[in-house]
């Protein structure tokens, strides 16, 4: 179910970010985060272990079920093991549903960063240009996964028993918004 009133951080405490691939989930759900006094769980540092080991799904739900028992956080993402888990507990879904060419050009901009400057992510690991390449790269995956993220999003707006979502289709729009709890934060 979409949103029927104005965003409030005093009720909306626990708040998930989805989105495509490249969307800007991580950024956002920090920068929320901060404007709303609450924690930022990245959930992309709970699943990876170095070497891009992934956690199999028992150990994602563990890595996750202290953070969504808190009182108060926003997760930058929604993996399928831990969904129920996560969904039951929150306040409000946030999705970032912008066109593919934002997603994909941020994605692109992104890693062409990351692979320069060697940074660090994912519980330590760093982008390759031959995992870049790769079948299994992130650019693959935006590109596999790009219609399925926009179909999840759909259904949590139609869908009449889960957490309200707040669907933001313009970038503009949404750094807009974000600047306003921002500065009223500083205020």
């Amino acid at each position: 179910m979409l949103l029927d009133a104005p965003f409030d951080p005093a009720r909306h405490r626990r708040v998930v970010v989805v989105g495509v691939t490249g969307s800007g989930k991580s950024t956002f759900a920090a920068r929320l985060a901060a404007a709303t006094g609450v924690p930022h769980v990245a959930t992309d540092d709970l699943m990876w272990r170095p070497g891009w080991v992934q956690l199999g799904p028992a150990a994602q739900v563990g890595a996750v079920r202290p953070h969504v028992e808190g009182p108060a956080w926003v997760m930058d993402s929604l993996w399928s093991a831990t969904r129920d888990l996560v969904l039951e507990r929150t306040d409000l879904v946030v999705a970032l549903d912008y066109r593919r060419r934002v997603s994909l050009g941020r994605l692109l901009r992104r890693t062409a960063r990351r692979l320069v400057d060697r940074e660090e992510i994912c519980g330590g690991n760093v982008e390759s240009w031959r995992q870049t390449f790769s079948r299994d790269s992130i650019l693959a995956w935006h590109h596999r996964s790009f219609g399925k993220r926009q179909q999840q999003i759909a259904a949590m707006c139609a869908a009449p028993d889960g957490p309200p979502v707040l669907r933001l289709t313009d970038p503009r729009a949404t750094e807009t918004w974000l600047h306003s709890l921002e500065r009223a934060r500083v205020s």
